[in-house]
């Protein structure tokens, strides 16, 4: 007799011979422009045998360097402290140690206007600063958005550019582009590093004023370009 197992299972495979292969391209762009503001680290360190006068001190010449910035046109909302600590120094003898003072460390970050950053850092270390330490360069919203734009705008010329020389060159019919990838960057500018300085509060001004100059920053704009072929 025969036994009825049911229908066989098969698989099909569907394959679109139709659909066209997305064709892409990327090109780069570029924009320079001045930076408007530096961001700048301002500190100053402060020892003494107990920790209330070394904090006294410390806080003396911290409230004399904002004063000055403040003096010179720097907005106290630009004026941040990121680092406060207290430190106990010793002195070691064989295999003892001796706590011999206090040690009281207070570091700025100050968002300044380029045109006041030489004068900024001179008065600063005038008013007691004597840690100064990296220095980076920004550039306000506005301007920044609008060096992107005239990147963006090179990039997708280029990545059209270079479609069309490939598709001409392969034999390929370019279509509508049906997407857009890009990928925004600055160009890395070296920080500048300054020497710590210690000066007195009160000292007299400096014979050779700072001299700090920003160059420019560069963005960058990379983008791809995606289109349909025919």
């Amino acid at each position: 007799y025969a036994k009825f197992i049911g229908p066989i299972p098969f698989t099909i495979n569907n394959i679109n011979t139709n659909t066209p292969s997305p064709f892409e391209a990327t090109g780069s762009g570029s924009a320079a422009g001045a930076p408007d503001k530096a961001l700048i680290s301002l500190g100053i360190t402060e020892s003494a045998p107990e920790v209330l006068e070394a904090q006294n001190k410390a806080n003396q010449k911290a409230q004399a360097i904002i004063d000055r910035l403040k003096k010179i046109g720097i907005s106290e909302e630009d004026i941040k402290t990121c680092n406060y600590s207290v430190n106990r120094d010793y002195s070691f003898s064989g295999v003892s140690q001796k706590i011999t003072g206090y040690t009281v460390i207070q570091n700025f970050e100050v968002k300044i206007p380029i045109d006041k950053a030489n004068e900024a850092i001179d008065g600063a270390t005038q008013a007691g600063a004597n840690l100064v330490g990296n220095i980076s360069f920004i550039l306000d919203d506005e301007k920044r958005l609008k060096l992107e734009n005239e990147a963006r705008k090179e990039a997708v010329e280029m990545a059209k550019k270079s479609a069309e020389g490939l598709a001409k060159a392969s034999g390929i019919k370019l279509g509508k582009i049906i997407n857009v990838r890009e990928n925004i960057g600055e160009g890395i500018i070296r920080p500048v590093m300054l020497e710590a300085k210690d000066v007195a509060v009160g000292s007299p001004e400096v014979e050779n004023p700072t001299n700090i100059t920003p160059g420019e920053s560069k963005i960058e704009v990379s983008v791809t370009l995606t289109y349909q072929t025919n």
